[in-house]
């Protein structure tokens, strides 16, 4: 039981990568907050987890909100008196457009939530973690922060950035005693990457870069891969590593 007894936030922890992870570290006996946009998915995965006998309380979070983020560490604080770990997994896909059809828009949202959002969370759990001895964070980045496909060039820039703000937040483990690593996906099928896989230029994107080939142990991953491996960074199994880019690609990254 890796993280039992342990407070843990999960962001975008209602669907997907997050929803996996929430219902394993609850599993395990952790305390799980699960934060999130969709008040209804989130409310539900937490009551179908207190049923079945675990700890799990949602809170609405959008993480690009500097004020939702700041009420989110507030809540869990006063609800259970420290924050153990935090797994920032928040994300959005990318727009599916060449470079020069991209707006400044819509470069600025998906940084808002895929990278903002990774720094207003570790900026507020930081803080809150250092106050009751320190603790530790993962971060979702991607493959994508280590190599590109084409129509993803705001969504690379966000992930780049992510592995940036984990490294840097790593190198402060002396000082506030958290760790903080960063998984790093392959291509895993979860209810947002379905519904991308529908749209034409996905399709050639995959189909062009021989995505599937490129996943050389045979198949695509499953969101409780990555949680596994989320899993295990914020256990005290790990705790001598810190700084971490784990990939969780099926051999993406080696060929």
């Amino acid at each position: 039981m890796m993280v039992e007894g342990k407070t843990i936030i999960v962001t975008g922890g209602a669907s997907g990568i997050g929803k996996s992870a929430a219902m394993l570290f609850a599993r395990d006996g952790a305390h799980v907050i699960i934060a999130g946009r969709s008040a209804e998915a989130g409310e539900r995965l937490a009551n179908e987890l207190t049923a079945a006998g675990g700890s799990a309380v949602f809170c609405r979070t959008d993480v690009s909100s500097e004020p939702q983020v700041a009420s989110l560490i507030e809540f869990t604080v006063r609800r259970f008196g420290r924050i153990d770990g935090a797994f920032n997994n928040a994300g959005a896909v990318q727009k599916m457009k060449l470079f020069d059809e991209l707006t400044s828009e819509e470069f600025d949202e998906s940084l808002g939530t895929n990278l903002r959002g990774v720094f207003l969370c570790m900026k507020y759990e930081i803080a809150a973690m250092r106050k009751t001895g320190g603790g530790a964070i993962v971060n979702t980045a991607s493959v994508g922060s280590c190599v590109a496909v084409p129509r993803a060039s705001e969504y690379h820039a966000a992930k780049h950035g992510v592995s940036g703000l984990t490294r840097a937040a790593a190198a402060e483990a002396r000082y506030t005693k958290v760790r903080v690593n960063a998984v790093l996906p392959g291509f895993i099928i979860t209810p947002m990457v379905e519904q991308l896989v529908e749209t034409a230029e996905f399709k050639a994107v995959l189909a062009q870069n021989a995505v599937q080939e490129r996943h050389s142990i045979g198949r695509f991953g499953r969101p409780e891969d990555v949680a596994r491996a989320a899993r295990w960074l914020l256990s005290d199994d790990s705790d001598f590593i810190n700084g971490v880019m784990l990939p969780v690609d099926g051999g993406y990254l080696a060929r």
